[in-house]
């Protein structure tokens, strides 16, 4: 490791970007949105506004589904998964469902840091990446000859994920027309990569 690339705390540190004072097991609706390693496509393609699979996708669409086994507290709203990434609403039901009432602080939380602090809507985000990720590299290993062929896979997911309290209906309207419409807008989209 050179000078340039040690750890130095004035320019290498994490700031969390969780709104302050919120419980975030606590009941809701979030707006979850995880992205690819360097938005890279791994999940297909956008053809005539519409998203079409590759095997990578159809893991990442048929696991988000089937998170609600595995999760029994949440429940899956719309969601859209593109070629390098996926949006979703999700409902936190640990004992009623609605919207997240809302707080003192206006400042809109723009996305969780995973490993801060433990939260349902985190291990939730955490296990389906990790699935998804091991669905597709079982799939690369059998496209390319096992685990010691050539080209490396590489890393699916980016670190972390980003994610915004629904807090009203005029909200929950907006972005579950954002996640329908996403395909249709996908050159306009700042996750756009060929």
């Amino acid at each position: 490791m050179n000078d340039q690339t040690k750890y130095n705390p004035q320019h290498h540190h994490r700031r969390s970007i969780r709104l302050k004072g919120y419980d975030y097991s606590q009941d809701g609706l979030y707006f979850i949105t995880v992205c690819c390693q360097n938005r890279k496509c791994w999940f297909g393609k956008i053809e005539n506004e519409e998203m079409i699979f590759n095997e990578y996708g159809q893991i990442a669409s048929n696991e988000w589904i089937k998170l609600t086994d595995r999760f029994p507290n949440f429940e899956l709203d719309v969601f859209q998964i593109m070629p390098n990434h996926i949006h979703a609403i999700i409902s936190l039901n640990t004992v009623g469902a609605g919207f997240t009432p809302d707080l003192n602080d206006t400042n809109e939380i723009k996305g969780q840091p995973q490993g801060i602090a433990p939260t349902l809507v985190g291990d939730m985000v955490g296990a389906y990446k990790s699935i998804v990720a091991n669905g597709c590299l079982e799939i690369f290993k059998i496209k390319w000859g096992g685990i010691n062929s050539v080209p490396m896979m590489g890393k699916i997911w980016q670190r972390n994920f980003h994610e915004h309290i629904i807090r009203n209906e005029q909200s929950y309207q907006i972005i579950s027309d954002y996640i329908i419409n996403n395909p249709a807008k996908w050159k306009d989209d700042k996750f756009f990569n060929q």
